[in-house]
């Protein structure tokens, strides 16, 4: 799908990742895009500067994402693309609190069940649209220190792989973003408590905004920023034990190096 003359609606987007988006789907000759963040303020900066709409939403709260689509199609009578790019990070394992523990799946994985529920009918009805969801590489191959973030991507990854194998042939495009290291205020954290191994690989927001305008024209699903990230997928498909081997050792040293 081309973004040219596409209504898009970017999640997430004061942003890191998602101001990238909106910002290169603008450049991209979008009919209209709309920067939705829980952060009005910062929303509306990036709107006000690539001439698009801002949408103040809390893309946990199921009745706010309707209020936001709603508006949307009021405003411009569809929605051709939608990323779901909203997302936080949470580390630690099991012992990381229950309201840490709730508060990332409802933003990591329901906001795009909500998004799916109140978007997708309409695409339905057109027999067209394309949803694009910010996951990482993470919901492929984990994450060696945040069992909460890893565990939300991956379930993020698989309703994303839902939504294709049930709309796939009923004119519904499904793209996931699955990068490694960004260089975002996300990374930023990771690297102020020394957990900074992803940091030597890190590509800028606009590069990974580039891949995807272009993972959407190819309508691919698995859109891959760091192109090792397959490789490493491939390994862990090949031999599941030998790569969780590898991921313990790669924990152990990442632990011993950052004492």
């Amino acid at each position: 799908m081309e973004v040219a003359g596409r209504i898009v609606v970017v999640t997430g987007g004061a942003r890191g990742i998602g101001r990238a988006l909106a910002r290169r789907f603008a450049t991209a000759s979008a009919e209209a895009v709309v920067v939705v963040d829980a952060d009005g303020d910062g929303a509306s900066t990036v709107a006000r500067e690539i001439g698009g709409k801002a949408i103040r939403c809390d893309m946990s709260r199921e009745e706010e994402v309707a209020d936001m689509v709603n508006a949307v199609h009021t405003a411009s009578r569809r929605i051709d693309i939608f990323c779901s790019n909203a997302g936080i990070a949470v580390g630690d394992g099991p012992e990381a609190r229950t309201s840490d523990w709730q508060r990332i799946w409802e933003v990591n994985v329901m906001a795009h069940v909500f998004v799916a529920r109140h978007v997708l009918p309409r695409m339905l009805d057109r027999k067209e649209g394309y949803l694009l969801g910010t996951v990482s590489a993470a919901g492929l191959l984990n994450h060696v220190f945040a069992a909460p973030y890893g565990v939300t991507k991956a379930a993020a990854l698989s309703f994303f792989e839902w939504l294709s194998i049930a709309h796939g042939d009923e004119g519904i495009r499904v793209s996931c973003l699955c990068p490694q290291g960004v260089k975002t205020d996300m990374l930023a954290a990771e690297r102020r408590v020394g957990l900074d191994f992803l940091t030597a690989g890190a590509l800028e927001p606009e590069q990974v905004a580039e891949v995807v305008v272009e993972g959407i024209r190819s309508e691919k699903f698995l859109i891959l920023p760091h192109p090792e990230v397959a490789e490493y997928f491939n390994r862990k498909a090949q031999d599941y034990d030998r790569w969780l081997r590898g991921m313990r050792r790669l924990r152990t040293n990442l632990l011993a190096a950052s004492k």
